[in-house]
């Protein structure tokens, strides 16, 4: 039978920092929930039982924007406004990494199949990859102004990103192949990504208000949503193969099936700006929100339209 229970929203958890601003989650090796705080430069951590400690990086201004685990159990972030890679242990250890242009921008982050991290470079049009040890290497996208935003390991072996300003999917092996899957809807401007295990790949459409899925061939289906202004930010995909996101612009999550049906759930504030979003090791579902706390939902095979 089908589980038909509404998501339930079983905890709110305001961070320390006042205007901190919550932004990405990443479920850790240690059990715990990782979130960055992009205005005060620091790093959340979020313990099952909703014990929160933050740990500040050198710069309160560095920008701390996606996180992801790393292949060595540290998490790694991206420092999107110092231009830097960050690392953090379990037990709150960080350093930085710079990178060798100026103004890059870095953003998406994800553990490679190389054993590898890989990111983007919003503002230079290029996919970086950084070893354990700090290596670097970059690879040149074949467009200008691309924007790259998300990044993900797809089941096929190689990168996925979101070309934002250039409407399209990227993949790029681990050689540095690059290959784009342009969209079929001029402005859809996808930042969202997340790959699922059966090789499709989810993404949200921020400009036109679609929640997008692409298969193994190459193929999009886009579903919209209701409010084609909600501004779709953030996916993430559920064990039973749906794809919950954030509305960052009206304050709500929601969630598409992969036979189109949507489901929306209003946040108790809906100027609360969610963004980052992640499943965590026991199935619930946590989301970020910019105001200034992390919520933990129950969520099932909600009815949708």
């Amino acid at each position: 039978m089908t589980n038909t229970t509404a998501p339930r929203l079983l905890h709110t958890y305001p961070v320390l920092t006042p205007g901190a601003g919550p932004y990405a989650l990443a479920a850790g090796p240690d059990g715990n929930l990782w979130c960055t705080l992009v205005h005060a430069g620091r790093i959340a951590r979020l313990s099952p039982d909703g014990h929160l400690d933050e740990f500040a990086q050198d710069s309160p201004g560095c920008g701390p924007s996606l996180i992801a685990p790393g292949p060595d159990g540290a998490l790694w972030f991206t420092r999107n406004r110092d231009h830097r890679i960050g690392r953090i242990t379990t037990d709150g250890r960080s350093r930085a990494y710079d990178l060798p242009g100026p103004g890059s921008g870095p953003y998406g982050i994800t553990a490679g199949p190389d054993g590898a991290l890989w990111f983007t470079q919003m503002h230079t049009d290029r996919i970086g990859r950084i070893t354990v040890d700090g290596d670097l290497t970059e690879y040149e996208l074949p467009c200008e102004g691309a924007f790259p935003s998300f990044i993900t390991a797809g089941a096929d072996g190689a990168l996925w990103c979101t070309l934002n300003q250039a409407d399209a999917l990227a993949r790029i092996t681990v050689s540095g192949e690059v290959r784009l899957y342009p969209l079929p809807v001029p402005g859809t401007a996808p930042v969202g990504l997340a790959a699922a295990p059966d090789g499709t790949l989810w993404f949200a459409g921020i400009g036109t208000g679609v929640i997008g899925r692409m298969d193994t061939g190459g193929e999009v289906t886009e579903y919209p949503l209701p409010d084609p202004r909600c501004r779709p930010h953030a996916v993430a995909v559920a064990p039973d193969g749906s794809c919950w996101f954030t509305e960052w612009a009206t304050g709500r999550i929601g969630r598409v099936t992969p036979d189109g049906r949507i489901t929306e759930v209003p946040l108790p504030d809906p100027g609360c700006e969610p963004h980052g979003l992640v499943f965590g090791p026991d199935g619930t579902l946590y989301v970020a929100l910019e105001s200034g706390a992390v919520t933990r939902w129950e969520v099932g095979a909600a009815p949708g339209r």
